[in-house]
């Protein structure tokens, strides 16, 4: 499990190490671990043009300092200051082993065409503008200077790509998009959080000797946890002790979702899969998985939505739309997608996972909260998701590139942040694969949210086992499932 502390537990942690050593330890550490990853990725010593962006504050030294360590190494660096006061320690350093200093504000300005071309011909751009104290988007000024650095340059940031949200709640107006990112004891939520994730690049995370204490705020579940965490029968289970699911998915109009949430199901290894549906989805439901038992019956939890039109008025409408209600109201748990979330009017008072992408998490809370439209939830996914969450007293599983797994506030419960799926994944169909796959979780007695966030990880993985770094398609994805379960469950074997 990946842990994303807050910022404010990452600087008291910091307070208390810093009380028992000497001045300047942990910025030294900090320091030399941020050096060696830019080294590495100049390729080892030498002449490689390097340009340290500095700011204020510690975040600052961390980047002078390290400017240092590797204009001694050998490589050709430029500090370009970017406000009025500096490390003043670290700029000393940085002087004393060479480096060129320019000051980009003040009246000492250099020129403007002598600090473009530092940055056009920088290799490595080390970004030491703004650390975790900052605030969202940066000033037309800095975002200016980040304009003239070179496509080619390799761009690394200290600690969170300058303005970026350090809480990752909303996305930035401007910011440094990052190649990568180096911070230090722990990650903090900017790395994890769909509203910044993007501009963080590869993380690498510098331990530098500071213990941290309480409970993360971010999680992100790995390959390695599934083996803890993927529901297995035992000798003496049967199909209804293990999990039955039952489905109310597709309708005329949309049969293919069905198919699609009845195979994922099946793949992921549900005991038993119940499916209720019109003639014409039933039909293909028949046919394709022949596992699927037709009609209603004995389930452990239902998965409501998928190809669900509750505005079809048409007799088949109405009966699928009664069906979906009679599942949600049932008591048992419940997987929500698609045309079920019209459906969520009121608090659920039984383990419910809700699953809307920003446009179905948009007319939800319009419909039950505060009006909102889709471009204000991708702005600030995690508080909307939130919102939701605590309204309907459901775990929110909003889908992205980025995929937030939101439990209600008063649970406690960290968020997941799941960013495990290639782009081609957004394909028509996938959504209800990765509802399919959550049923059956949800149904082998996993909690809501380890429901959503496995689900997000194995839904991933298994595009990418599809057709590695090409185009998939929604069927092959759920076909890919039991290879990347056995997969993944044998990792425990192998060092077992």
């Amino acid at each position: 499990m990946i842990c994303a502390y807050s910022v404010s537990s990452v600087r008291t942690a910091e307070a208390a190490a810093m009380a028992g050593l000497e001045e300047g330890v942990l910025m030294s550490r900090a320091a030399s671990g941020l050096a060696a990853v830019a080294a590495a990725r100049l390729g080892g010593p030498g002449g490689r043009q390097v340009v340290a962006m500095v700011g204020a504050g510690n975040n600052g030294g961390d980047a002078l300092y390290a400017a240092a360590l590797l204009a001694k190494d050998g490589a050709a660096v430029v500090v370009l200051t970017v406000a009025e006061s500096v490390h003043e320690g670290g700029l000393r350093a940085a002087r004393d082993a060479g480096a060129i200093v320019l000051n980009a504000v003040g009246d000492h300005a250099d020129s403007q065409s002598v600090i473009a071309s530092a940055l056009g011909s920088a290799e490595l751009l080390i970004d030491g503008i703004v650390g975790i104290g900052g605030h969202p988007g940066l000033s037309s000024e800095v975002d200016g200077f980040l304009r003239e650095v070179s496509d080619m340059a390799y761009v690394l940031a200290v600690d969170l790509p300058s303005g970026a949200d350090p809480e990752g709640e909303v996305v930035a107006r401007s910011c440094v998009f990052a190649d990568e990112t180096v911070t230090f004891i722990v990650p903090k939520p900017v790395h994890l959080l769909p509203a910044t994730e993007p501009a963080v690049g590869r993380l690498t995370v510098v331990d530098i000797g500071v213990p941290i204490e309480g409970a993360p705020v971010v999680e992100r579940v790995t390959p390695g946890d599934i083996p803890g965490l993927w529901p297995r029968p035992g000798p003496a289970d049967d199909k209804y002790s293990r999990g039955v699911l039952g489905i109310v998915a597709g309708g005329e109009n949309y049969t293919g979702a069905a198919l699609l949430a009845v195979t994922a199901a099946v793949c992921s290894g549900a005991a038993m899969v119940r499916y209720i549906g019109p003639p014409t989805p039933t039909l293909l439901v028949r046919s394709q998985v022949p596992e699927a038992v037709i009609g209603e019956g004995q389930v452990q939890a239902w998965l409501l939505g998928p190809g669900v039109d509750v505005g079809d008025e048409s007799t088949e409408g109405r009966i699928q739309r009664a069906a979906a209600q009679s599942a949600l109201d049932s008591g048992l748990p419940c997987v929500v997608d698609a045309g079920g979330l019209d459906l969520i009017v009121e608090p659920r008072s039984t383990p419910t996972l809700l699953t809307p992408h920003a446009g179905e998490l948009a007319r939800l809370l319009t419909r039950i909260g505060t009006p909102v439209d889709r471009a204000t939830v991708a702005g600030a996914p995690l508080a909307h998701a939130r919102q939701l969450a605590d309204l309907t007293n459901s775990t929110v599983l909003l889908k992205g590139a980025t995929t937030l797994v939101v439990s209600p506030q008063p649970s406690g419960l960290p968020v997941r942040a799941q960013a495990d799926a290639p782009p081609w994944l957004a394909t028509a169909g996938s959504g209800d694969v990765l509802a399919g796959l959550a049923g059956t979780l949800l149904a082998s007695g996993l909690s809501p949210a380890d429901s959503g966030s496995v689900a997000a990880l194995v839904h991933g993985l298994a595009a990418d086992a599809a057709n590695p770094g090409g185009p998939v398609r929604a069927l092959g994805v759920a076909q890919a499932i039991p290879g990347v379960v056995a997969a993944l469950l044998a990792r425990k074997s192998a060092r077992s």
